[in-house]
């Protein structure tokens, strides 16, 4: 890979890298403060917040550690589509561990409610607060790293090259390395395609919303002694975690089983194949779309066409209008025609 081009590329995630390993030692030590305090003050709320911010301090940390791995290997021959799929494979780890972490915190607080425990209401919320606005600030300085991200873009670096065959098709191969191109100015492109970046921002929100749930739970016991309730957003908040945890994990693991023929792209790759003046006369006989990168797609075609005149080169030309499909197989195959209109009969 050119070298201009492997900075580009790293500069484009270098940010979000950074910030995710800040969040990741801060989420430590919140987490050591917050099983401590629980320990101490007997809050099964603020035990289970500080139980599962140590699995997302871990999550968080594989995130950093995938932005480093996708960064130190994309210029490895070895990956024929670059590394951004290793972003994508931490944010479904992600995903796993955060279901982990929603079972974990269903079992402790049912045992809670059938076995519970004086607590220290007005020493734990102070804890509980504590966590929420370190996770306010988790959640900023992920922000910015995901603001950067959007200024920050790379550019593919590819190579094609022509094979002209017998039985009048042509087949063209252009292939790229990994680089992160600027999203096309088409509707091809989703808004939350750095998954793995948005697995750690989830962690950080699961942590900020079962911080909230603590409070509400201690503040309900503190003031009307209700004990039962601190167990109760203890579930409330496994509910939620779980829940985003399944989005996470549908999500990413479309993107590891390749499942984006439903994608706009697509449609728009069809519509421009029938903008080709030999449109009438040609079919769309084999189409496979699958993504190599947060703003790249590669794409198999296949057409038959009794139009003599047309040439992969020329396909070519017509896909050049989505920067976004940066990898692309074209094969033209010539139909005879007096083949075809014994065939239609």
């Amino acid at each position: 890979m050119d070298p201009a081009h492997s900075h580009r590329y790293d500069s484009g995630n270098l940010a979000a890298e950074r910030n995710t390993r800040v969040v990741m030692w801060i989420t430590l030590l919140m987490m050591g403060f917050e099983i401590v305090a629980g320990g101490v003050y007997r809050s099964m709320a603020l035990l289970a917040d500080g139980w599962h911010m140590g699995s997302h301090a871990l999550a968080i940390g594989l995130s950093a550690f995938a932005y480093t791995a996708a960064r130190r290997l994309a210029a490895d021959p070895r990956f024929a589509f670059g590394t951004w799929k290793i972003e994508i494979l931490a944010g479904y780890t992600s995903a796993v561990f955060l279901l982990g972490v929603a079972g974990l915190m269903i079992v402790a607080s049912v045992e809670r409610l059938f076995f519970p425990a004086a607590i220290h209401y007005r020493e734990a919320i102070i804890v509980a607060a504590v966590g929420l606005v370190v996770n306010v600030v988790c959640a900023l300085i992920l922000h910015r790293g995901s603001a950067h991200q959007h200024h920050g873009h790379g550019h593919g670096h590819g190579h094609g090259h022509d094979h002209h065959h017998h039985h009048h098709h042509e087949h063209e191969h252009e292939q790229p390395h990994g680089a992160h191109l600027a999203p096309s100015s088409t509707a091809t492109v989703r808004s939350d395609d750095d998954l793995n970046l948005r697995a750690a921002r989830l962690h950080v929100m699961a942590d900020a919303a079962t911080s909230v749930l603590a409070i509400i739970a201690l503040f309900g016991g503190l003031q009307f002694g209700w004990n039962w309730l601190d167990p109760v957003m203890g579930l409330a908040g496994a509910a939620l975690v779980a829940r985003w945890a399944v989005g996470l994990l549908r999500e990413s693991s479309q993107v590891l089983l390749d499942r984006e023929m439903d994608h706009p792209l697509v449609h728009e790759l069809r519509m421009a194949i029938q903008q080709l003046p030999e449109a009438s006369a040609t079919q769309v006989t084999d189409l496979h779309l699958w993504r190599v990168g947060r703003h790249q797609f590669a794409c198999i075609l296949r057409l038959t066409t009794s139009a003599q005149t047309l040439t992969s080169q020329a396909v070519r030309a017509q896909l050049a209008h989505h920067p976004a499909l940066v990898h692309s197989t074209v094969e033209v195959m010539q139909r005879d025609v007096a083949t075809a209109t014994d065939d239609g009969h």
